[in-house]
């Protein structure tokens, strides 16, 4: 029997499905479905750097791709044997004690606070900032270690211990937190057990300042001191970690059903999609990998042996086997990349959005056209004319602050 994987990638505006010949690597088939709520602006509000995602966004591209890939592929369900998910991160969602998303329950449906807070949210500055004065001043582990020496408020405990403040309902009905790669592996699994459930090293070491040296998860001590309620949290998270080449479970059947698939898929651990894109672009030692995107991360790997217990300021961590089993996975990047194109060609757009529109020379069907054939060739055509110009006539620019960045003081 042939034997074919499914990888599913979330990014920040799609999630994408791509079914794959385990024999040779050829592509058969891929999907994309844009998330509509996102699309249309719900839930966020960017002038507080709130960006919030609905998990129904996520389920629903889910079905879409996986169900697509599989219809275009034309193979059968019985060949499909595994199943992979990659997210983008610190992308942490509260759920019920069940692994429910918790905007997925009655009287949650609309409140922002129950929804995932996407990675480039940014509303827990302060509480960055609270994580990263303790870690250097109560006495005890400096769990930043790992992670850069800096905490950021796009990752995991900022964003809850904000959440927690801000709202108390949220706060007291949220059983559990899990991260955006943890919560779409966990649904699809058979795997049902909160507690035992294999959560992404990837995640937990670049994010949550999870590491093997201290025993896991910052002690409860430590965050005890920032809130009460982070301490009772991390009785109800987890104390291992594994990577993405580990089984988290099979395919549920209500799922299987779903995807006109059988129970018999493997669930992989869930990991990052920089992490992921590093292995699909054959990451080796000595080698930096550029993944390109909405925001833009840079990957290497180091073996254990080389790099022990020496440690990079300013990145985005180091973890082992975040990237490539048994290899530590360093990672860094900018916050906002291909979100600064998409910046300045809506800046560039305005006049085509907001005065095209209401010419009365052109048909609407021609307004349609040129408002498509501009969105997809401005940036294009700006980058060909900027060629031209000479090097010694261009200075680099600085833009501070779009979409936040890592944290204010990381160093990538």
């Amino acid at each position: 029997m042939k034997k074919y994987v499914i990888g599913l990638d979330y990014g920040t505006d799609s999630v994408r499905a791509v079914l794959i010949d385990t024999e040779n690597g050829a592509e058969l088939a891929s999907s994309v479905s844009y998330y509509q709520r996102w699309k249309e602006g719900l839930f966020c509000s960017p002038e507080k750097n709130r960006f919030r995602q609905h998990p129904s966004d996520h389920i629903e591209g889910l079905e879409k791709t996986i169900t697509e890939v599989v219809q275009q592929s034309g193979v059968h369900p019985e060949e499909i044997v595994s199943i992979c998910i990659d997210t983008t991160g610190s992308s942490p969602l509260p759920v019920t004690q069940e692994g429910i998303a918790l905007s997925l329950t009655p009287g949650f449906e609309e409140n922002p606070n129950a929804m995932m807070v996407l990675w480039k949210d940014h509303t827990s500055i302060r509480e960055a900032e609270e994580i990263n004065t303790l870690a250097k001043t109560w006495g005890g582990e400096d769990y930043t270690r790992f992670e850069g020496g800096i905490y950021s408020s796009e990752w995991f405990w900022a964003k809850i211990l904000h959440i927690n403040r801000v709202d108390e309902n949220v706060k007291n009905v949220a059983y559990s937190w899990m991260e955006h790669c943890d919560y779409i592996t966990f649904l699809l699994s058979d795997h049902k057990d909160l507690k035992t459930f294999k959560r992404s090293r990837c995640a937990a070491g670049h994010k949550a300042m999870w590491h093997e040296s201290w025993g896991g998860l910052p002690s409860e001590d430590f965050l005890n001191r920032l809130d009460s309620s982070l301490g009772e949290l991390r009785d109800r998270l987890y104390d291992k970690t594994y990577t993405s080449d580990e089984i988290a479970g099979h395919l549920n059947e209500d799922w299987a059903q779903r995807l006109g698939l059988t129970t018999s898929t493997v669930i992989a651990v869930g990991t990052f999609d920089a992490h992921s894109g590093a292995v699909g672009a054959k990451v080796e030692e000595n080698t930096l990998i550029r993944i390109m995107g909405t925001s833009t991360c840079d990957i290497m790997v180091a073996q254990n042996e080389i790099i022990g217990d020496k440690t990079v300021k300013g990145i985005c961590g180091q973890v082992d086997g975040s990237v490539i089993p048994g290899m530590v996975g360093l990672e860094a990047g900018q916050s906002a990349f291909g979100d600064v194109l998409a910046w300045f060609r809506d800046i560039l757009m305005w006049p085509v959005n907001n005065m095209l529109q209401h010419s009365e020379i052109i048909s609407s069907e021609q307004k349609a056209q040129l408002k498509e054939e501009f969105e997809n060739n401005l940036i294009k055509n700006l980058t060909h004319e900027a060629e031209k110009i000479p090097a010694d006539e261009a200075l680099p620019i600085a833009l501070d602050w779009v979409n936040g960045r890592r944290t204010p003081d990381a160093n990538q």
